[in-house]
């Protein structure tokens, strides 16, 4: 096996929430009230989950975000620090931290409602994008700041296209890869544009689309579905470390598959994963 290409540095730009999850039997229809749920509480947010699986992967990785001057704040910077993730351009500010309130039904299933609190603070650090090879952005906050950040960062720009909204035409030129899910995908037109777009299908797999046109699709690894809140995240960060690595494309496809699947069958949604190179070896004679 030929020797693996070093993992790119990484600086991620995102969302640093509180989970606040419920589980219960199944996910409540509108106005109803389900009982019997169990509660717990745990880091979360787009941008720090993606930051944490890029560190856990072997990544030397940097966030960009906000947080309170809570406990629940300086809880979520510790548990950055604590994986891995280099937090100096992690802000304190006066709005509360970001919490995000999830249910989650038996089957792994979803609701997550979002307060952005701090993450509606974040601001691009004076220090700029120091050594980091690799952006990688979403949209849990400001949009002026993530194309900021895009057009300002001169190597490989990742843009996590969620939630969904109406994306600038700069923004979307910009971007050497844009991550959405299929709901987005349909919601945004303008992504169809881009130069290399890969749509997630769940357990339907992945798909990647160059400007306009579908190129390739590798099916999802199989197993039991615990929680598909950090799944998603993890998919990201590995699929942009991988693409930037200079690993194929259908390699990269699957090793993020791999890796998502890892991750959806754990209940926190900043998962433990193996290293980059242990999914690249598992993922290499598919």
């Amino acid at each position: 096996m030929p020797t693996p290409p070093p993992l790119p540095r990484i600086l991620v730009l995102g969302s640093i929430n509180h989970d606040v999850t419920a589980r219960t039997a199944r996910l409540p229809g509108p106005g109803e009230t389900v009982g019997g749920g169990v509660l717990s509480a745990q880091p979360g947010g787009k941008g720090a989950n993606q930051a944490v699986a890029a560190a856990r992967l072997g990544a030397d990785t940097r966030m960009v975000g906000a947080v309170g001057t809570d406990e629940a704040g300086h809880g979520l910077v510790a548990a950055l620090a604590e994986a891995g993730v280099g937090t100096d351009a992690v802000a304190r500010v006066s709005a509360p931290t970001g919490t995000a309130l999830i249910v989650v039904d038996a089957a792994g299933e979803n609701q997550i409602a979002v307060c952005a609190g701090a993450n509606d603070d974040v601001r691009l650090p004076s220090a700029g994008s120091g050594d980091s090879d690799v952006l990688l952005a979403q949209l849990e906050i400001p949009l002026d700041v993530v194309v900021a950040a895009a057009l300002a960062f001169p190597g490989y720009v990742a843009l996590n296209a969620a939630p969904a909204r109406a994306l600038p035409r700069e923004l979307v030129d910009r971007a050497d890869l844009v991550v959405v899910n299929e709901t987005e995908y349909a919601a945004m037109p303008e992504v169809a544009s881009a130069r290399r777009v890969v749509v997630t299908y769940g357990g339907d797999g992945a798909a990647l689309v160059e400007h306009g046109v579908e190129t390739l699709r590798v099916p999802a690894y199989r197993t039991e579905v615990v929680n598909s809140v950090g799944a998603g995240d993890a998919f990201c960060a590995a699929l942009t470390l991988s693409l930037a690595a200079g690993l194929p494309a259908d390699h990269s496809l699957r090793l993020a598959s791999a890796v998502g699947s890892d991750a959806v069958s754990h209940e926190a949604s900043q998962p433990p994963l193996r290293s980059w190179d242990h999914y690249r070896r598992r993922t290499s004679e598919e």
